[in-house]
This record gives C-alpha cells, sequence and structure tokens, in this order.
C-alpha cells in the first residue's frame, strides 16, 4: 500500500513500530507492522486528515489517499470493523473533518517480487468458494522473499488459482494469505480467496479467536502435564535472525503460549501447544525459554544434546534422530475458525509428517522402561 502522491512501500522490513510515512495527503503513521509467523499478515495504520480537508465519507477519502487500494476494498475494511474515526467505529458513510484522526488495518500485500505460477503440487485439505486449507510440508518457504524468489507456496497458490503478480503491479488477489508459517514447520494454513474472507479471517487473527494447536518435540522431561508461558517476545539485539523473551515486559510483544504434555520419552517430551498469541518463533523461543528447546531447531540450541547420557553410542543415536527429522520438530496440526460466509465454525485437523512420526516412534523405542530425568 502507498500512501497518494508517494511511492513507499510498507513492507515489515523497513519500518519499526514508530516508523513515519510522509504524505501529501497526511501522514499516515504505522502504529504496528504485523506479520507474525503465526498471526495474521496485516498493519496497523493512522491517518490524520488535513486542516484544510472539507467534510467527505470515510471510505471515499480514504480510497484517495490510499493509492493500490479501491474503495471497495475500503469498504470490505469499514464493514469488519478495521476502521475507526477519533476512535470510534466508522461506518461506509461516516463523515470526516479536518483533524480527524482516521485508524485503521489492511492486511498485508506484499510488493516488490514477481510472483509466476508454478505447478507444485498443493496437498489441500479442504477449499470452497471462500478460503482453502492447504498443509504445508516442511521446507517450503510461504512467499518469496531474499534467498527464495520461486518454489514457494504463493507461487504454488498462483497456479492453483490462477493469478500472478509482477513486481510493480501488485494484484490485490495474491493478498491471499492470511497466515504464515515458519519455512521448517510443516502444517496447516488458510488461505482467503477473495477480499471479504481475508478481512473477516484477518479480524479472526487479530481478536485472537482463531484455535491454532501445533505439537512439538522438545527436550528434556517436563514434569508438569500442562502449564503457560507468557513473556514478552522481541527481536534479540546481538542476533537478528533470532528472538528472545523479555520476562520484564519493557520490550518486545505481549505473548501466551498454553502447553500440554501428551507422551514423554525421559530425555524428550511430545506436547501440544496451542497459541493464545501469534508472535514470530513464538513457540520456538518460549519452549527454549523454559529450558525446553525443540528437538532439532538449530537456531535455538535444539541440534545440541540437551539431555541424555554420554555414551558414544547415544551420541549416534541423537544424529540418527537428526538425520530423520533435520528441522525443527514442531507441527500447525490444528486450526478452527468461523466460516467467513457461513457464519458456523469450522475445524481442520493434519495428522503428523512422516518425519515426526518416526522420530517420535524411535524415541518411544529406545526409551522403553527408562527412567525419567529432569
Amino acid at each position: 500500500m502507498t500512501m497518494a502522491g508517494d511511492s513507499i512501500y510498507l513492507e515489515e522490513e523497513l519500518f519499526s513500530e514508530d516508523a513515519e510515512l510522509e504524505g501529501k495527503a497526511g501522514d499516515a503513521l504505522a502504529d504496528e507492522a504485523v506479520e507474525d509467523e503465526e498471526q495474521g499478515m496485516f498493519e496497523h495504520f493512522r491517518l490524520n486528515v488535513d486542516a484544510g480537508q472539507t467534510p467527505m465519507r470515510v471510505d471515499k477519502y480514504m480510497a484517495c489517499h490510499l493509492e493500490d487500494t479501491s474503495r471497495h476494498r475500503v469498504q470490505v475494511a469499514i464493514k469488519n470493523g478495521y476502521v475507526r474515526v477519533n476512535d470510534k467505529l466508522a461506518k461506509a458513510n461516516t463523515i470526516v473533518r479536518p483533524n480527524d484522526v482516521i485508524r485503521f488495518v489492511m492486511p498485508y500485500e506484499r510488493h516488490g517480487f514477481e510472483v509466476l505460477p508454478e505447478d507444485i503440487p498443493l496437498d489441500i485439505v479442504y477449499e470452497d468458494d471462500d478460503f482453502l486449507i492447504v498443509n504445508k510440508p516442511a521446507g517450503m518457504c510461504v512467499h518469496p522473499g531474499h534467498g527464495h524468489f520461486d518454489g514457494t507456496l504463493v507461487n504454488a497458490l498462483a497456479h492453483h488459482l490462477g493469478i500472478s503478480q509482477g513486481p510493480d503491479a501488485p494484484d490485490e488477489r495474491m493478498g491471499v494469505l492470511v497466515h504464515r508459517i515458519d519455512m521448517d514447520t510443516s502444517g496447516l494454513l488458510v488461505v482467503a480467496k477473495n477480499d471479504a474472507s481475508q478481512m473477516n479471517l484477518a479480524r479472526q487473527f487479530f481478536v485472537h479467536s482463531i484455535e491454532r494447536k501445533y505439537v512439538a518435540v522438545v527436550w528434556g522431561n517436563i514434569r508438569e502435564d500442562e502449564g503457560t508461558i507468557v513473556g514478552n517476545i522481541g527481536r534479540d539485539p546481538n542476533d537478528r535472525l533470532r528472538f528472545r523473551v523479555y520476562p520484564e515486559g519493557d520490550r518486545g510483544k505481549h505473548a501466551v503460549t498454553h502447553y500440554r504434555v501428551l507422551e514423554r520419552f525421559g530425555f524428550v517430551t511430545v506436547v501440544e501447544c496451542r497459541l493464545e498469541t501469534g508472535r514470530t518463533h513464538q513457540i520456538r523461543v518460549h519452549m527454549s525459554h523454559i529450558g525446553h528447546p525443540l528437538f532439532g531447531d538449530q537456531r535455538y540450541g535444539g541440534t545440541e544434546i540437551r539431555k541424555g547420557t554420554i555414551y558414544a553410542k547415544y551420541r549416534q543415536f541423537i544424529r540418527n534422530c537428526l538425520e530423520i527429522c533435520p528441522r525443527q520438530a514442531l507441527h500447525a496440526k490444528t486450526l478452527g475458525f468461523v466460516h467467513p460466509s457461513l457464519g458456523t465454525g469450522v475445524s481442520f485437523d493434519s495428522p503428523l509428517p512422516d518425519d515426526m512420526q518416526a522420530l517420535i516412534e524411535k524415541w518411544r523405542k529406545y526409551s522403553g522402561n527408562m527412567p525419567t530425568e529432569d
């Protein structure tokens, strides 16, 4: 999205929570760039109405001052409760006046990368006129980016849906992604097929009403059968590719993960994680923070032997496990939400992929009657 009279694209890598975008029609302030990997991909904006502006309907004003955004798209956003004028929920016919403040949320639109259809097989769990559910394999990037210009889920979706996008000509239909998961995380993603569905689903992510359950294999024996991890998550100042927990809450974004033990193998534990929020690397960061990094998670210490014996045979066993599942052992298993058109609850589930099933079975055979260890 750009502001009228400007050519500034809003991309999450290019601005922070307080980054300001100056436009001739008024200043738009990006209140928060949200593209968390397990959360809806959308942005918050503030648009200040010029002091000399004549009274005008809010949908018309926004359409006139936001390039690459149609009046219909603005009206859909208003209908879904994404637009406020002076902190009051707006209607399409709400009149804006000089010095009014418009706050709004728009699903994130990627720019700057050419998206070409690629005939890549997709594991589509469900599809109707409003959305589809795809079971993404580990190792597939969700969308094009630096270092991954093709072979992504978006390239596959472009072929499936019969659409494409040039680098300088954003096609709003390419804004089908409502959320994303890490490249090396497998599991379910919902993909909107029209503007109305995208807005509706993005709002459900925004208010945290989406049901998202993951299965993970973590290092160590978790004694409690269930628990909750609360801790702000933000980028690690010493490594921009990592995130960390800021317990004091003075940095990062509020994050809550609920977990439940499914099976214990002494040196590792299989857990179900339910996301209350959806921050980048949330499960990986939270589990590492409590001393139980995901098995195979190289970025957060999961490829190191954290529990077990000192014997060479055990070290070889771990190497074999890492060959079976050469990535973080994390799968987005369950996804539930309200159908954007029907208004009824829907839920989808996917089996564990072969690599995680094999990993769990290998640990199950190894552990046998082995006593648990802290």
